[in-house]
């Protein structure tokens, strides 16, 4: 079976507030469910498994918002659809924490600063 990793942002508009947790909460209830394996992150939700049972449960996480009172959603789906090997959230999140601990690269966490550089003082007069 290939997997696909989806990133899906489902925004309900026209709400009445700025505020959208409860919508976010009815979304990841559908998720739950579905028993796809998934990861609610701060500005959307990423899935991974087949794609046509990912998208079926997209279209039903689109919907949910109209059923708590909005009026427009707006949905975005990214997908990563690789089929030459193994393809899920924690392999593509160990591939990057193995390069950054390649030789010659600062430990996570320690920012890389630029060399600093002297500055030259203009000529001194003579005395």
């Amino acid at each position: 079976m290939t997997v696909a990793v989806v990133f899906v942002t489902i925004a309900p508009l026209g709400t009445g507030t700025p505020s959208l947790s409860r919508y976010v909460a009815g979304v990841e209830r559908i998720l739950q469910r579905s028993g796809l394996v998934h990861q609610l992150t701060a500005m959307g939700t990423i899935v991974e498994g087949d794609l046509d049972a990912i998208l079926a449960v997209v279209r039903e996480m689109h919907e949910t918002p109209f059923g708590q009172g909005a009026v427009r959603v707006s949905t975005l789906i990214k997908i990563d659809d690789r089929r030459d090997k193994e393809h899920t959230i924690a392999r593509k999140m160990r591939s990057v924490e193995e390069k950054l601990l390649e030789p010659g690269q600062p430990p996570p966490g320690v920012a890389i600063t630029p060399p600093r550089t002297r500055r030259r003082s203009a000529p001194r007069g003579r005395r």
